[in-house]
């Protein structure tokens, strides 16, 4: 039996880790938020994780072994993602103030495993019946890990890591460095490269992947614009990679265009991009078209929409209803409109692309475009968003040709 002092000390060890955790949220949230992200925007960013570590360590030394265990493994797996952007942006960018509480998270999480790992096999001592115990405790917290965990931190993680730095400019065209606000107020910094057709095109997101688009356009006289959506690069904001909150940035855009001269804008999304680009044409009359490659699903609604067999839905439900909650309470955003249904209600041209054999979910182009004047075009060989490398030339004119047509 494990002795009321060991009790103790576990106790002690537990907060510590957890008020480290704690004070890692406490910085990222209220102390250093993103820029330009003040705290009113995602009160519940820093609510929320505190009172859960404060019951946590309220309720720790009153559980059983096996609980106390099972709670600080659990805790110290999902507090790694804590620090997993302080590495990221540490390696990019150097060490800066709003870093250090993630990197003195990490050993703290990995004290938080070890006492947890340490607690279990204590507790749970070799025999029969203890083993048999053991086991199926593993399996239990494996279980746990994929469906809960698992979730909670990739959203975590993905809410608070984005694209570090501006890449390297390879349109092949004269760019400008532009600055423009969202709707909601965040500046956002890109390139633009004026029309000289008198029409152009938002190529998104980001700076990087889709400069290979971009370049293609520009060689047909199209103007183009990429920028670096909030949260990434020297763009303001809270970064959410399935970009939830990411039409506003759109919108922003459309108007620099706008200030321009230009009247007649179109949309080129890849992935997250493509359907940020489907919900704004459906929220806007001002985008005049759209290309959407690679769009999938984006909340759990749209996940549920895929060809999953009854008993998947339940776990389908809960990991993805998890992930969902986490990014709400992190970046305060709530889950945008399912995409299945939204496609029929565009009244501007539309071309979908996508690779039905990756494994995004793209085959759920098929439902999007059902019922709609959009068009489908779908690549079996291509990969993710590679459509341009698949069929470079069918693609050049399909994609100009539409927006020729189109704009």
């Amino acid at each position: 039996m494990i002795t009321t002092l060991s009790t103790r000390t576990e106790a002690r060890l537990f907060r510590a880790g957890s008020a480290l955790l704690g004070l890692r949220v406490l910085d990222d949230t209220v102390l250093q938020p993103p820029a330009g992200v003040p705290v009113t925007d995602r009160p519940f960013a820093a609510l929320v994780p505190l009172a859960l570590l404060a019951v946590a360590a309220w309720a720790y030394p009153r559980l059983r072994g096996t609980a106390r265990g099972a709670l600080a493994l659990l805790l110290g797996v999902l507090g790694v993602a804590t620090g997993l952007d302080a590495v990221y942006y540490t390696s990019e960018l150097g060490l800066s103030s709003d870093d250090v509480t993630g990197w003195l998270a990490l050993p703290a999480t990995l004290g938080l495993i070890g006492l947890g790992t340490g607690t279990l096999w204590r507790t749970l001592r070799r025999g029969g019946r203890r083993l048999a115990r053991r086991t199926a405790l593993g399996v239990g917290l494996l279980v746990t890990a994929f469906i809960a965990v698992l979730p909670v931190g990739v959203a975590y993680v993905h809410s608070h890591t984005a694209r570090a730095v501006v890449p390297e400019n390879r349109m092949g065209v004269p760019v400008r460095d532009v600055t423009f606000t969202s709707t909601d107020g965040l500046k956002l910094q890109g390139w633009y490269a004026p029309s000289r057709n008198g029409a152009a095109v938002i190529v998104f997101p980001g700076r990087k992947g889709p400069q290979a688009q971009a370049r293609m356009l520009a060689r047909h006289g199209y103007g183009v614009l990429l920028f670096d959506r909030r949260g990434e690069g020297r763009s303001e904001g809270q970064p959410n990679g399935w970009g939830w909150g990411g039409g506003r940035d759109v919108k922003g855009a459309i108007a620099f265009l706008e200030r321009q001269g230009v009247d007649r804008i179109g949309g080129l999304g890849l992935s997250v991009g493509g359907e940020l680009m489907l919900q704004v044409a459906a929220e806007t009359p001002a985008l005049d078209a759209v290309v959407s490659e690679g769009a999938g699903a984006r909340t759990m609604g749209d996940e549920l929409d895929a060809d999953l067999r009854w008993y998947d839905h339940v776990g389908a439900a809960i990991s993805y209803g998890l992930r969902d909650l986490t990014l709400a309470i992190e970046t305060g955003e709530t889950p945008p409109r399912r995409l299945d249904g939204l496609v029929e209600q565009l009244r501007q041209p539309a071309l979908l692309i996508a690779a039905p054999n990756s494994p995004n979910g793209e085959r759920l182009n098929r439902r999007y475009t059902q019922g709609s004047n959009a068009e489908l075009w779908e690549i079996p060989e291509s990969a993710h968003i590679g459509g341009l490398r698949a069929r470079p030339a069918e693609y050049e004119r399909r994609v100009v040709g539409f927006f020729d047509r189109s704009l």
